[in-house]
């Protein structure tokens, strides 16, 4: 391209620069002429009146010197495959991106952390502008202009550099905002502030039974220390609204909030009317979509099989192919058969055919006579052998083949294997090992090269058969008289040629002699070989075209083959042009990819001459933009004497050989053809001509006519092998002597390849006794036989009933410009079903120097390109960094391997682009609510009472006085008095033990010793806390006998406890913000605790965040009066407030009930009737002690009861994960309690060490209950790992249960002594998202498994209600859990003191069935069913199962869904994925999952978690953020606090290694 002189026009600087770089651009071949001639124009438009500007293409303006180096340079570095180059393409591309670029799409960045970054992403550009929008849009006007021109490129703070970079990631020295402004406090009635139009607001149930008034706590993990320091320092209040936040807050306006609302404004955009939806009901299967019935249908009449010309075979050919090789090995020993080029490019190596005849010989004799000499296999005729040379030895390879033709033996060609990145190699082995191949011949130096054992025998490669390995070049001599054996049959095996299917299995497509010589005999008649011709063959010699010319045809005429290894072509490109002219060969075999090389190669062009050439053999012909090298080849060398008919595409397949070839030296008008089809008629399967102008057409050029003596036919691609009508895209088949005959040893897929009999309309025969062999290419035949290839079925997508090509879409991805991200020859495209739907996935190698933003902004452009080009969307567009995807032996991509890597997660992307929104169209249709269609309860409980139906409802037994007969403590009603009373009773019975992390006693303490230390801080309280009757007090104690001791303390005085988890030492910022919030919010009087954490306190660490003046008055609990307590006082009524119990709820929030000292006596005595617990029992409980069951176990069970209880801290199980299963083993003790936290901490630290545990003597087989204490569904699959782990310790699988209390009623379920064992039972997953219950089979699709929340507690009741209506469900039927029972909490306690609040909580009645009855309402969704299994009372159990917080469900397209599931199909989806969670914002799901590997394995998780949740619950995830280990906060039942979480994400605060936004 000439350089054009601008200095005559009055050009602004800024200008000249653009246009130096459009040259470039022009030099570099990453913009058409007719692309760069509008640019300029456009450029210059400006200045014409002026100036004249010169012609663009004026053959008198002389190169600069500068543009020339600089073509120079370029020529050397992209020798890449362009093999896909149209004009018309980029064209269309570039008319559909401009017509996007008037609706500026606003994408969001990814964000990424600064060292997931690969080296060449991570250089910062100087004289990058920064842009003073908002800087996370993927392009405005201004990026758009600049976009094109590759200059100043805007610099987004979330892309070379991490938008987190200025937050720490260690939770110790992060500075995290913790000012009032961030610890929002909401009033109820403030309606000032407006609620976040968030999906959580909807999965809300109805006002009437709204969450709480609460508190977050960002609890200590039990599971990971760090998890506090990494979580969030927010605190939240909430009044009679679930969960609101101002939308409007400064703290949610950072980048992540930014780009969410970009998000959603992205997804807003008018999309292309979506499929039909066929969803009626969301339990029927997915189907694919229904045929669009405007979608063009063939017309044409049925297709008749298409003969080829007569099979003539000149007279005078050898009668097969150890014929010509003993023909011209002796008569011409001295011609040439063939050369191969070294490095240099010189051809130095040589082979005679007398040298190939003697070889042959000699290799054939060695085979059959030398071989199992030394005790190994012996080879007999017939046998399989492998051939492993390299790929730059053909002599040392046709030595071989032919050596094993002579013998009789199989010859088998693979690939040389390696250990390192041997993509597919494993399946040739598979192959090798079905083929029963016992020995491998290849050369001395290969045999060198291959990598060794120690004793220095060749390793055995993964995948493969033990092999013998033979080298060629090392035999034995042969004898004078020995003769090759007689071959019995020419149907026998003569080689086997491996090929890949389209799920990457490796097959062997057996020929038989017979098949072999034909083939020969064939090639030869279309092709014209005659002997001495020179052939010059820049293939792969071992396999395909290259081992059908170059090996088989070129003996078989006596042709002299010069061979160009491909790692010279690398070097030098025009070597093959080279060898044309220097040995005027009249025959050359290529593909598309070496004429576009050698078209680079322009230094060369001087010295090239081809009027020798007669036949340039395209080998990918079938390709259908071979069309475009073909004619650029022609226009740049018909002056060097290339003919126009010497250029001969041929299509070709492994299975049935050689397709069709454009005969040589033919030029009249039916010897060719092309057709200018319509794209989307193609997709449709019909041939419909377009117009030439037409952007949206793809040029065919035709694969030469029907072979000789063969037939084809063009069958249907699916279902029977229906013949296709004239004008309808099929599978071509043919029927010739020469094609495969079977996939050895594969015999049923072996029938429907090689023995398809086409079929008419009405299902008769259409060829009689005649049997096809499908060629896997699809296409048609067009006049006088010639064959038209449009793509193949291993790179066919069938989406939503259309059809799209591989090689297509990477057409249109290579003609978005600018070009300068990603290397052209290293694209790969594919298809993943996702949804029972196929999904276009493209995979690139990105160049080491490419700008993160500008390579988002490019992957953005080429959607755009393939939406509107093809009219479908791009699942998931991926950049990998250069040289990452796995490589053919020849240098290619392996496609099968890269798909196989992306969908195990392991292909390490450094760009990550997923657009669910945009391609999934076949989605369940949103469940709607009907007002208008309610049903009363009324009506229900009529319709359940027709149907026969229980209603659901169950209880405990009754409780009675004969129950507790002898037991002193009974005829009291105060704890405070069973106290006293043992403290009389039984003084010196031990009623508490702790235990350190080394089992050892730590403090132990008696009835009376207890009492004492009551009296004491009870004096404490009265005399130093001058504390009145009613007060409250927080008690801040670590868990342990200190804490129990201070709340009978402050029972004795009359004062209500509120026991609160300490701040923890290494987290105060953290942790004391919501240690503060609790105090006020339960208008503690004064703090008691110990002398540590008063010092604590007084920290500077603690003083920054909360000034010590601010708390009440500390009291410390290690200075005590020695007083006695004049007398413990007594409430005037047991429905007195005992103490406050505060719990952080599943959603975030703390809520606080009031115990009454009723309340707390009745729970203490239906724990001791479940459980059994006398004085003489001794129970070990492992859990946290700051409310709900847990607490009252701690504290309450053991003075109620009398009996022992071990306690172990779980802080001591994170120091000994032993600690907890030593002592119970130990003590031998019956009953044990833990939590989930605790559970899993073992189930982790002792996943490996049960056999010396058992060494040590542990035994577990005393345990009667180990129950989990939680608030929450049963988690199944830790259950059953931990009693599956330990069962080898004598833990019993009966042992295992689970527990269930809420904040209304602290103790609802619990297992007991005499109870039936747990009863499990699956539903359907899709049905309970409806609010329905369906009872499946284990095993079935969209099943979950659900576990019994233990037995009802004795004086329990429990009904299943509908949360809306009130109305009572059936057995069965999903609803919410209502509790009555003399232990309900007396209500919440809140800030404000309003309980008139949630008044229906606490008091609420049914509308139907038991409308008597006061229930409190658990806010938890479950359902009642009646088993087989008999209870203690004779009775059959009802069991209870919990199905989640209606609080925590989310409301995403009309369906309820609980986040564990989802989270549950998230853990599943990569082995690297630790923990999840999930939330949504702005009808948005977010999902968080945290990696236990290294950062740049980051981007694999995403493909496979949106692609999970679609899977399993029919739901696109909108965000992927990937994090730390540690990073989700969790409280301290194991809880994860999703939205705590949620709150950290939108406030930037979770440094994450990678955020994608899907679109």
């Amino acid at each position: 391209m000439a350089e054009v002189d601008t200095s005559g026009l009055q050009v602004p600087e800024d200008v000249r620069l653009k246009l130096a770089e459009l040259d470039l651009e022009l030099s570099e071949g990453d913009i058409t002429q007719k692309g760069y001639d509008k640019k300029r124009q456009k450029l210059l438009a400006p200045y014409k009146h002026t100036s004249k500007v010169p012609d663009v293409s004026s053959p008198n303006s002389e190169p600069s010197p500068q543009t020339s180096a600089q073509r120079k340079a370029q020529r050397r570095l992209t020798r890449e495959d362009n093999r896909y180059h149209s004009e018309i393409r980029t064209e269309a591309v570039m008319q559909a991106l401009a017509a996007h670029s008037k609706k500026i799409p606003v994408m969001p960045l990814p964000s990424k952390r600064t060292s997931v970054n690969y080296h060449g992403q991570q250089r910062q550009r100087d004289s990058r502008q920064e842009s003073s929008s908002d800087d996370d849009s993927i392009y405005d006007d201004e990026a758009n202009r600049n976009f094109h021109r590759g200059a100043r490129s805007r610099d987004s703070g979330a892309s070379s550099s991490s938008s987190f970079s200025d937050v720490s990631a260690s939770p110790r020295h992060s500075e995290r905002p913790r000012s009032a402004a961030y610890v929002k406090y909401q009033i109820p009635g403030n309606t000032s502030r407006q609620a976040l139009a968030d999906v959580m607001q909807s999965a809300r149930h109805s006002q009437h039974i709204s969450q709480p008034p609460d508190v977050t706590n960002n609890a200590k993990s039990s599971r990971q220390a760090d998890r506090v320091g990494r979580g969030v320092s927010s605190v939240r209040v909430a009044g009679n609204v679930g969960m609101d936040m101002d939308s409007d807050s400064p703290r949610h306006q950072g980048k992540v909030a930014a780009k969410i609302q970009q998000l959603m404004n992205t997804l807003k955009r008018p999309k292309r009317k979506p499929l039909t939806e066929y969803f009626v009901e969301e339990d029927d299967a997915l189907e694919s979509p229904p045929a669009d019935p405007n979608a063009p249908k063939p017309e044409g009449s049925t297709l008749t099989p298409v003969p080829g010309d007569q099979l003539v075979v000149p007279s005078g050919l050898p009668r097969n192919l150890e014929a010509a090789l003993h023909r011209y090995g002796s008569s011409t020993y001295k011609a040439l058969a063939v050369t191969v080029l070294d490095q240099n490019g010189k051809p130095t190596v040589n082979l005679t055919y007398g040298k190939l005849l003697s070889k042959t010989q000699k290799i054939a004799y060695n085979l059959l006579n030398k071989v199992g000499q030394k005790g190994e296999v012996p080879i007999k005729p017939g046998d399989r052998v492998a051939l492993v040379y390299p790929n730059n030895d053909p002599i040392s390879f046709i030595n071989g083949f032919y050596g094993c033709l002579m013998a009789g033996v199989v010859p088998v060609p693979v690939e040389v294997p390696t250990s390192r990145r041997d993509a597919g190699g494993q399946g040739v082995g598979f192959m090798l090992g079905s083929l029963n191949v016992c020995h491998a011949l290849t050369s001395e130096a290969c045999l060198k090269g291959l990598s060794k054992t120690a004793n220095g025998d060749v390793v055995t490669f993964r995948g493969w058969p033990r092999l013998s390995w033979l080298s060629t070049d090392s035999m034995s001599k042969l004898p004078k008289d020995w003769q090759p054996p007689p071959k019995t049959s020419e149907d026998v095996p003569a080689y086997v040629e491996y090929t890949t299917g389209k799920d990457g299995s490796t097959v062997g497509v057996t020929v038989t002699r017979k098949g072999a010589f034909c083939h020969c005999q064939t090639l030869t008649v279309a092709c014209n070989y005659t002997e001495g011709e020179v052939m010059v063959c820049v293939l792969d010699f071992k396999r395909d075209v290259g081992l059908w010319h170059g090996i088989l045809c070129s003996v078989f005429n006596g042709m002299h083959v010069i061979f160009i290894p491909y790692s010279l072509m690398k070097v030098d490109p025009a070597s093959w042009m080279k060898m044309i002219t220097k040995y005027k060969a009249s025959c050359a075999i290529v593909k598309s990819r070496d004429m576009h090389w050698g078209l680079l190669a322009q230094k060369d062009h001087k010295d090239v001459n081809f009027s020798s050439l007669r036949l340039l053999l395209v080998a990918d012909g079938a390709n259908p933009w071979s069309l475009t090298s073909c004619d650029a080849f022609l226009n740049a060398f018909q002056s060097k004497g290339l003919k126009p008919e010497a250029i001969c595409p041929c299509a070709s397949s492994s299975e049935a050989l050689t397709v069709s070839v454009r005969r040589p030296g033919r030029t009249s008008s039916s010897a060719t053809g092309r057709g200018i089809l319509s794209m989307q008629g193609l997709s449709y399967g019909v041939v419909r001509v377009d117009s030439e102008n037409s952007l949206t057409s793809l040029t065919l050029q035709d694969c030469g006519q029907v072979m000789p003596g063969a037939v084809m036919i063009v069958v249907k691609i699916e279902g029977a092998p229906y013949l296709c009508k004239t004008d309808e895209v099929g599978e071509l088949c043919v029927c010739a002597g020469y094609a495969g005959v079977q996939y050895w040893g594969l015999q049923g897929i072996t029938v429907n390849t090689f023995q398809v009999q086409p079929l008419q309309s009405d299902g008769r025969p259409a060829a009689g006794d005649k049997t096809y062999v499908r060629t896997g290419l699809l296409g048609f035949l067009g006049p006088g036989g010639l064959v038209f290839v449009c793509g193949s079925k291993e790179g066919l997508m069938q989406i939503s009933n259309r059809r799209h090509n591989t090689d297509d879409i990477i057409a249109t991805v290579l003609a978005v410009e600018p070009m300068k991200f990603i290397y052209r020859g290293r694209i790969a495209v594919f298809s993943i079903e996702v949804l029972k739907d196929e999904r276009i996935v493209i995979i690139a190698e990105q160049r080491p120097d490419c700008p993160e933003e500008e390579s988002f902004q490019w992957m953005s452009r080429v959607l755009q390109a393939v939406d509107s080009i093809h009219q479908v969307g791009v699942f998931c567009l991926a950049l990998v960094p250069p040289n990452y995807l796995p490589k053919t032996p020849l240098g290619g991509i392996h496609l099968h391997e890269t798909r196989k890597k992306f969908l195990e997660g392991s292909l390490h992307p450094a760009n990550v682009l997923m657009c669910p929104h945009t391609c999934v169209t076949n989605l369940p249709k949103p469940r709607e609510h009907r007002p208008d269609r309610d049903v009363t309860p009324s009506a229900v409980h009529v319709g359940n009472i027709v149907q026969g139906a229980r209603m659901a409802w169950a209880q405990g037994r009754e409780l009675n006085m004969a129950d507790e007969e002898g037991d002193g403590s009974r005829k009291h009603q105060f704890l405070t008095e069973i106290l006293r009373y043992r403290a009389q009773a039984t003084p010196d019975h031990n009623l508490f033990t702790l235990l350190n992390s080394k089992v050892q006693i730590q403090l132990s303490m008696s009835c009376s010793q207890l009492h004492k230390r009551a009296e004491r801080i009870g004096c404490l309280l009265m005399e130093k806390g001058k504390l009145n009757t009613g007060d409250h007090v927080a008690l801040l104690y670590p868990p342990g006998i200190e804490l129990i001791a201070a709340f009978y303390g402050c029972l004795y005085v009359g004062c209500v406890p509120v026991t609160i988890r300490p701040p923890h030492p290494q987290n105060v910022t953290t942790t004391l913000p919501t240690v503060k919030m609790i105090v006020d919010v339960s208008k503690s009087s004064a703090i008691m605790t110990n002398g540590n954490i008063i010092k604590l306190l007084r920290t500077k660490e603690a003083i920054g965040v909360v000034d010590v003046r601010a708390w009440p008055p500390l009291l410390d609990s290690d200075d005590l009066p020695k007083k006695k307590l004049t007398a413990i006082y007594k409430a005037p009524t047991p429905e007195m407030m005992c103490y406050l119990d505060f719990s952080v709820s599943t959603t975030g929030m703390l809520a606080g009930v009031k115990m009454s000292h009723a309340a707390a006596t009745a729970l203490c005595r239906c724990v001791k009737l479940q459980c059994e617990f006398y004085p003489s029992r001794e129970a070990c409980l492992c859990l946290d002690p700051y409310s709900g069951l847990g607490f009252a176990l701690w504290a309450l069970a053991s003075i109620y009861s009398g009996h022992h209880s071990l306690l172990v801290p779980p802080s001591e199980v994170e120091a000994n994960p032993a600690v907890w299963l030593s002592a119970v083993s130990m003590y031998k003790v019956r009953d044990t309690f833990c939590s989930y936290g605790v559970m899993d901490l073992c189930t982790r630290g002792l996943g490996t060490s049960t056999a010396a545990l058992k060494a040590k003597g542990l035994n577990l087989s005393c345990v009667r209950i180990c129950c989990v204490i939680a608030e929450e569904r049963p988690r199944i699959q830790l259950t059953s790992s931990f009693t599956k782990l330990f069962a080898d310790l004598g833990l019993s699988y009966r042992a295992v249960s689970t527990s269930f209390g809420c904040r209304v009623n602290i103790g609802i379920s619990f297992p007991g002594a005499a109870c039936p064992e747990p009863t499990t039972v699956f539903v359907d997953l899709r049905a309970l998202r409806n609010d329905r219950v369906t009872l499946v089979e284990k095993g079935s699709p969209h099943s979950l498994c659900l576990m019994e929340s233990g037995k009802l507690l004795p004086g329990v009741k429990v009904a299943i209600a509908n949360p809306e209506t009130k109305g009572q469900c059936a057995d069965s039927h999903l609803g919410e859990i209502w509790v009555s029972s003399p232990h309900n909490a007396n209500g919440y306690f809140t800030i404000y003191g309003d309980d008139s609040l949630h008044p229906d909580h606490f008091d609420a009645s049914l509308a139907t069935g038991d409308t008597q009855s006061s229930y409190a309402r658990t806010g938890y969704l479950g359902f009642v069913r009646r088993t087989e299994l008999t209870q203690s009372d004779g009775g059959r159990h009802d069991a209870l199962f919990v199905v989640g917080s209606l609080d925590e469900t989310v409301m995403l397209r009309g369906m309820r869904y609980h986040p564990i599931d989802i989270e549950t199909s998230v853990l599943r989806s990569h082995r690297k994925i630790c923990e999840c969670a999930v939330f949504t914002w702005t009808n948005l799901l977010v999902v968080v999952v945290e990696l236990d590997g290294n950062e740049n394995e980051a981007l694999d998780l995403v493909p496979l978690v949106t692609n999970s949740v679609l899977e399993e619950h029919y739901l696109i995830v909108g965000v992927v953020v990937v994090v730390d280990p540690g990073i989700i906060p969790i409280n301290s039942r194991g809880e994860k606090q999703r939205m705590h979480l949620r709150d950290g994400f939108l406030a930037d605060q979770l440094d994450p290694i990678y955020v994608a936004y899907n679109m």
